[in-house]
């Protein structure tokens, strides 16, 4: 079979190191009720190989038509699991009406909207096992406080516990990226629903690291604080300053006093 070249316009950096691909594949547990992992972006299937090992019905997804030929070749037993198409416009819902474990290696220039389509399916994506840029991996694993904490911290960190489970070098992979990565897992948790309006805590958080050195009481100003609430302690801090509770309850603080100016 010919080897599939790597293509710079989607981001393509293929892992050569097998010892990494197993300890990620390793990782996929597959929590109660979860009989399926997608794997986002395979390419010439170093990981898919140490998948197809595990307990999991492994489904392929993959842009590149030239990787989709690779791998019904190299897997005839999967053919009806690889999906040819953009993780980002698929219809996880559609094809997967029960829950699914994700993983990959996924393309450094999506990774964070690969996350806001995790956010979008949270009650069906269980857990996604996946390696990124290090510092984006750092970014959703981090706790409030680090100057690395940030929007996705927040948002995914409300529905999922996050591990950073390792680091990875620029040389494990061909091309080299010019970035070292780190691999992540999330694990979808119990909360089922959050204690506000969560379109709200979104805007909330998202306009609360919108200006992160500025205090919440200067950044959330658009949100028309009440007068009573404008002297809360709580806005004397900066977003990083605050875990999901805290965004909670600034939420509510917020829907409140939209209720007392209607």
């Amino acid at each position: 079979m010919e080897k599939v070249k790597p293509k710079k316009h989607l981001g393509q950096h293929f892992l050569i190191d097998l010892s990494i691909a197993a300890r990620i594949a390793e990782a996929v547990v597959g929590h109660a009720g979860v009989s399926q992992v997608l794997e986002i972006g395979p390419g010439m299937g170093v990981l898919t190989d140490f998948l197809v090992q595990g307990k999991l019905e492994v489904h392929l997804i993959e842009l590149d038509r030239e990787s989709i030929a690779y791998l019904h070749q190299k897997y005839p037993e999967l053919q009806d699991r690889i999906l040819e198409g953009d993780f980002l416009k698929f219809d996880l819902a559609g094809v997967f009406p029960t829950p699914i474990a994700l993983a990959g290696n996924f393309p450094y220039n999506i990774s964070s909207q690969i996350f806001f389509k995790v956010l979008e399916h949270k009650n069906q994506v269980t857990e996604v096992v996946c390696m990124l840029q290090k510092e984006v991996a750092r970014r959703i694993a981090s706790p409030k406080g680090s100057k690395e904490y940030g929007i996705l911290s927040v948002l995914l960190q409300a529905w999922y516990d996050i591990e950073y489970l390792f680091s990875v070098p620029p040389g494990v992979f061909n091309p080299p990226p010019k970035v070292n990565s780190g691999v992540i897992r999330l694990t979808r948790n119990k909360v089922q629903k959050l204690d506000c309006n969560e379109r709200l805590f979104q805007q909330v958080v998202k306009g609360g690291f919108g200006n992160r050195r500025k205090t919440l009481r200067n950044s959330l100003k658009s949100f028309q604080l009440t007068e009573e609430f404008k002297s809360h302690p709580i806005l004397d801090k900066r977003a990083e300053q605050l875990d999901v509770a805290d965004f909670v309850f600034l939420t509510q603080q917020i829907e409140q006093g939209r209720g007392a100016n209607h």
